[in-house]
């Protein structure tokens, strides 16, 4: 899409010469033909080191916009950003792309449907109800259960099972609001990538990404019923036991373990070899490791049982 266009799109004065723009992306991984967004003061010490293209912002961050990047100032860059990221959205289907390609020994249910586009490895099976959308990929020797959905542009690796009616790729719960309370869809234009041997149970939904990736790592095992937001890496070999889930942009190290019905808060990050016990709820960074947690908010597990007794005492 033209700058020009976008500019025309949302109200941004422009001036300059004209580019194309091919994507959006965050400030940290804009490319020059690509389009990203500022609405929040914290993000501001990033805009130095973007290579976007182009940058929405409003009028109190504009002075921070380097002069090699065309700002396009709205009253309000969410607001806006929401409003392009529905041009740059891809089709349901690529209807053009080639036929999908099923590797020797996979077994597709004649219930299934795999769309154009797809890759589909060596050894792997789909069973009835399946639906893999366009240009998605799945390794070898992998199993993907009844009902299992994969959207476009998405990937699961090899050696992995999916249990039924699972959802991976869906968009997140992404929106912009305005003064008089109206709401508009954020379309999330990433995608998700299942890397090898990652078991996910039945029921669960992993949101893609609204720039970039949602990331589940090698080795990693989730239980039903979980939700996973957009933009959340999953660190290799966490396990998560059933109804847990994590908001947006959450970051987990490797060798996590959450217990059933936990949680973790958006944009924050666990460092790597912790347990969390059920129910319990993450609502600041962990920076430590080897440790167990427990409650809300959250406590040493230990603190946490002492707490408990106390308690039971008082009412005996």
């Amino acid at each position: 899409m033209k700058l020009s266009a976008i500019a025309k799109l949302i109200g941004a004065s422009f001036s300059g010469s004209d580019k194309e723009i091919t994507s959006m992306n965050t400030l940290s991984n804009a490319t020059t033909t690509e389009l990203s967004f500022v609405s929040n003061s914290k993000y501001i010490k990033d805009i130095a080191n973007s290579n976007a293209g182009a940058i929405i912002c409003d009028a109190s961050t504009v002075k921070y916009i380097p002069d090699s990047t065309v700002a396009l100032v709205v009253d309000a860059p969410y607001w806006e950003m929401a409003r392009v990221t529905a041009k740059f959205a891809p089709a349901l289907e690529d209807r053009e792309s080639p036929k999908a390609i099923i590797g020797e020994g996979s077994i597709i249910s004649p219930k299934a449907e795999v769309a154009n586009g797809a890759v589909i490895g060596k050894n792997t099976t789909l069973m009835a109800g399946v639906y893999v959308g366009s240009n998605a990929i799945i390794g070898d020797n992998t199993i993907l259960y009844p009902n299992v959905v994969l959207y476009r542009d998405c990937t699961i690796g090899s050696e992995s099972i999916i249990h039924a009616g699972t959802v991976i790729g869906s968009d997140g719960f992404g929106f912009a609001s305005n003064r008089l309370g109206e709401h508009k869809k954020i379309y999330h234009i990433g995608n998700v990538v299942i890397e090898d041997n990652v078991e996910i149970g039945a029921n669960t939904t992993i949101d893609r990404a609204v720039f970039g990736t949602t990331l589940i790592k090698k080795g990693s095992r989730l239980d039903n019923l979980i939700q996973v937001g957009h933009n959340c890496e999953i660190g290799e070999g966490s396990v998560f036991a059933a109804q847990s889930g994590l908001a947006g942009s959450s970051i987990i190290g490797r060798n996590n373990v959450f217990g059933a019905q936990s949680g973790v808060a958006g944009h924050l990050e666990v460092a790597p070899f912790n347990t969390f016990a059920a129910r319990s709820g993450v609502t600041k960074s962990i920076k430590e490791s080897g440790k167990t947690f427990a409650g809300f908010p959250l406590m040493n597990h230990r603190v946490w049982l002492k707490i408990q007794v106390k308690l039971a005492r008082l009412i005996k």
